[in-house]
C-alpha cells in the first residue's frame, strides 16, 4: 500500500509505516499543481496532509486514492464533497493537539494581561518602562467564557481553573450534567457567555453553522475592556465586527488565526487585525509543539494501519451516520464461492440498491449476510433468494425509523 505525505510530520511516522510494509513517499512541500502531478505519478492509496488544501482536482488525479488523512482536527481544507463523490474516505486526528492549543490560548491571555509582547519589544529597543507595563489586572477570579467545549475547550477549562478562574461554557451539545461534571457553568447561547465573562475564548470547529457565529451580537454583549481569544478558525469570527469592537468597546484580542493566511510557511502578510495595537497575534501555531505533532503522527499511523489491516477507517468524517436503506435482507448460507454473487444478482433484478453489507462466517461452513438496501422488493423476492443454490434461508425486513 502506497502512502504520500504532502506535509511535514515527524520522521517516526514515515519510518513506522515503512517498517510495517508500506511504500512511503514524503514530500512535505507539495501543494497546488505540484501535488496534482505527484498524485498522478505516485498513485498513492493514502494521502496525508496537515495544512495543505486537497481539492477535487487532487482527488481526480489519483484513481488509486482511497483515504485522505488530515493530521489534525479540522477538515475544512479538504473537499469532502469531492472525496465522497469518488468514494474516498477522509479521516482526522481529533483531540491529539488539544493540550498544545490550550497552552497557546492561555499563553496569549497572559501575554495580553501582562503586556509581555510590547514590554519585550521595548526592552529589545533599549527602553525601560516599568510604569506602563506594571498595569495588569491578573487572572484570578476573572470569568473565562468558552465557545465550544470539545477536547480543546475542556483542556482550556482545566488550565483556567488552575489559575483560579471560574468558567462558563456553551456548545450545542453541552448539557447541564456534563457541565457540572467538568466543573463549569453552562450558558444557553454565545451571547449569554459573553455577558457573563471577562475573557472570551473561541474553540469551535468551522462548519456552515459556525461560520461568522462570533460577531457583532457577541461582541456587543461583552463588557468594555474584555479580552477575546481565537485559536480555532478565522472564519468562525466576524473579523470586521471585531475590528470595530476593539476600538468602540476597548476590547483586546489574542489571535492565532487570520483570514487570507499565506499558504507558504514564510512570506509577507498584511492584515488589519494582525497589525492592530490592541491585538497580540501568533502565526497559526496552536498545534505546533513537538508533543502535539508526535501524538498526531501516531494517530495518523494508527488510522492508516487499521485501514490496511482491517479495512475500516477510524475517525472517518465523510460517512453517513445512517444510510438511506429502507430494507434489510438477511441471508443464511453455506460458505461457498458464488453464493453472494447470486444473491446480489437477484437484488439487481428487483432494482434494489445495496447501501451496506457484511458477511459473517461461522465455524463449520455456514455464514450469514446482512445487506441494507433501498427499493421496493417484489413479493416473491424472499422465496427466490431462499431457493438460490447454497442459500439456507433468506428474509427481507423493513427498516423502521
Amino acid at each position: 500500500m502506497r502512502v504520500l505525505f504532502a506535509d511535514k510530520l515527524p520522521d517516526q511516522a514515515r519510518t513506522r509505516l515503512a517498517a510495517t510494509g508500506f511504500e512511503v513517499t514524503a514530500e512535505p512541500s507539495l501543494a497546488g499543481d505540484a501535488l496534482t502531478r505527484r498524485l498522478a505519478e505516485v498513485g498513492p492509496d493514502v494521502l496525508v496532509v496537515r495544512s495543505t488544501k486537497v481539492t477535487a482536482d487532487h482527488i481526480g488525479a489519483a484513481p488509486t486514492l482511497s483515504l485522505v488523512v488530515r493530521a489534525g482536527a479540522g477538515v475544512n481544507t479538504i473537499d469532502l464533497a469531492a472525496c465522497s463523490a469518488a468514494g474516498v474516505f477522509v479521516a482526522n486526528c481529533p483531540g491529539k493537539n488539544a493540550v498544545a492549543v490550550a497552552e497557546l490560548a492561555l499563553g496569549l491571555l497572559l501575554a495580553i494581561d501582562r503586556h509581555i509582547v510590547d514590554g519585550a519589544s521595548d526592552l529589545r529597543a533599549g527602553r525601560w518602562n516599568k510604569k506602563a507595563y506594571s498595569q495588569a489586572e491578573g487572572l484570578k477570579g476573572r470569568v473565562l467564557g468558552l465557545l465550544g467545549f470539545g477536547g480543546i475547550g475542556q483542556a482550556v477549562a482545566r488550565r483556567a481553573r488552575a489559575f483560579g478562574m471560574p468558567v462558563v461554557a456553551w456548545s450545542r451539545s453541552l448539557t447541564d450534567e456534563a457541565a457540572a461534571s467538568a466543573g463549569v457553568s453552562r450558558a444557553s447561547s454565545p451571547e449569554e457567555v459573553a455577558r457573563r465573562c471577562d475573557i472570551l475564548s473561541v474553540h469551535l470547529a468551522l462548519t456552515p453553522e459556525t461560520r461568522g457565529l462570533v460577531g457583532e451580537s457577541v461582541f456587543s454583549s461583552l463588557r468594555h475592556g474584555s479580552i477575546v481569544l481565537n485559536t480555532s478558525r478565522a472564519a468562525v469570527l466576524d473579523e470586521e465586527a471585531l475590528l470595530s469592537a476593539l476600538d468602540q468597546r476597548e476590547l483586546r484580542a489574542g489571535l492565532d488565526v487570520f483570514s487570507g493566511e499565506p499558504s507558504a510557511k514564510e512570506g509577507p502578510f498584511e492584515h488589519a487585525l494582525a497589525s492592530h495595537p490592541r491585538v497580540v497575534g501568533s502565526h497559526h501555531i496552536g498545534a505546533s509543539t513537538t508533543q502535539a505533532q508526535q501524538a498526531v503522527a501516531d494517530e495518523a499511523c494508527r488510522i492508516i494501519e487499521g485501514f490496511r489491516d482491517e479495512g475500516r477507517v477510524s475517525n472517518c468524517v465523510n460517512m453517513s451516520v445512517r444510510s438511506s436503506a429502507d430494507h434489510r435482507v438477511v441471508v443464511r448460507h453455506r460458505d461457498r464461492v458464488g453464493v453472494l454473487a447470486s444473491v446480489l444478482a437477484l437484488l439487481r433484478e428487483d432494482e434494489m440498491n445495496v447501501q451496506e453489507m457484511e458477511n459473517l462466517v461461522f465455524p463449520g461452513g455456514a455464514a450469514i449476510a446482512r445487506i441494507q438496501v433501498t427499493g421496493q422488493p417484489s413479493p416473491d423476492l424472499g422465496q427466490r433468494l431462499s431457493a438460490a443454490e447454497n442459500v439456507l434461508h433468506a428474509s427481507i425486513l423493513p427498516i423502521l425509523e
